[in-house]
This record gives C-alpha cells, sequence and structure tokens, in this order.
C-alpha cells in the first residue's frame, strides 16, 4: 500500500512542477507581449495577460522581481522601434502607437472622472448628513384632508 501511495504522490508531485512551469512560462511571455506592445508593467497587467493569479506572481520571486524592476525603470519606450523599412510594417507601428497613446489618455480620463466622482459622492455624503442632523423632512405646507 505505501508503494501505491508514495507513486501518487510522485505523479502528483510531478504534475504540480510541471503546472507551476506552465504558469512561469506564461507570465514570462506576458511581459515580453506587454513590453512589445508599449503598454505598462504592472502586477495586475501581467495576471490578466497570462491567466495567472496575483499570488504566483508575488511569491515567484524570480518574476516578481523582474515585474518590479520593469515597472519602476525610467524611459521605457512606449512604442516598439521600427524594424524595417516596409511600408506595411510602418502602418502597423504607427496604429500601434496611435492605440498606445488613445489607451493612455483612456487611462487618464477614466482616472479623473473616478476622482470626480470620488469627489462627489464625499459631498452627497456630506448632505445626507447634514440633512440627517437636522430631522426628518416636515411638510411644506398646509396639509389637505378630505372634509366629511
Amino acid at each position: 500500500m505505501t508503494d501505491a501511495r508514495e507513486r501518487r504522490t510522485t505523479v502528483l508531485t510531478a504534475a504540480a512542477r510541471a503546472k507551476s512551469q506552465a504558469k512561469t512560462e506564461a507570465a514570462d511571455r506576458a511581459i515580453r507581449a506587454l513590453v512589445k506592445r508599449g503598454e505598462p508593467i504592472t502586477f495586475q497587467a501581467v495576471m490578466r495577460e497570462a491567466g495567472v493569479s496575483h499570488a504566483f506572481l508575488y511569491t515567484h520571486a524570480e518574476l516578481r522581481e523582474r515585474i518590479e524592476h520593469l515597472r519602476a525603470a525610467p524611459n521605457r519606450p512606449t512604442t516598439p522601434e521600427p524594424a524595417s523599412s516596409d511600408p506595411q510594417n510602418n502602418v502597423v507601428l504607427t496604429l500601434t502607437a496611435q492605440i498606445t497613446a488613445l489607451k493612455k489618455r483612456h487611462r487618464e480620463e477614466v482616472q479623473a472622472l473616478r476622482a470626480a466622482l470620488e469627489q462627489v459622492h464625499g459631498e452627497n455624503l456630506d448632505l445626507r448628513r447634514e440633512l440627517d442632523r437636522r430631522g426628518p423632512a416636515r411638510p411644506a405646507g398646509p396639509s389637505i384632508t378630505a372634509s366629511p
């Protein structure tokens, strides 16, 4: 019985190693793809691109260091360098640069809208607290009752 248990343990250990290796390779491909597209390198971006968890990225020391290094890297090119003088390739690079710029502008606009929404929520909360402090609402005018 212990021989069968040892075999199962060995098989499960090998499967866990293979799964971890596949996740590591997926994260590596994701980082390279993000760099190639000129997108920001963050844990969340790598997580989405690779289909792995935050926990996996944070506990994998090599990947964590690489992501932190790339995230903090100043003056990282935002668009890929032209590889050739092929006109079709130049169109693709131009469109890629435009898409990257639009994504950046979109992120900035969303951030500004979220900040404005947060401010409005704060003002709304202040107004609700003021209403609660003043007590229950009173009717504005005389109440109309039906006569007998």
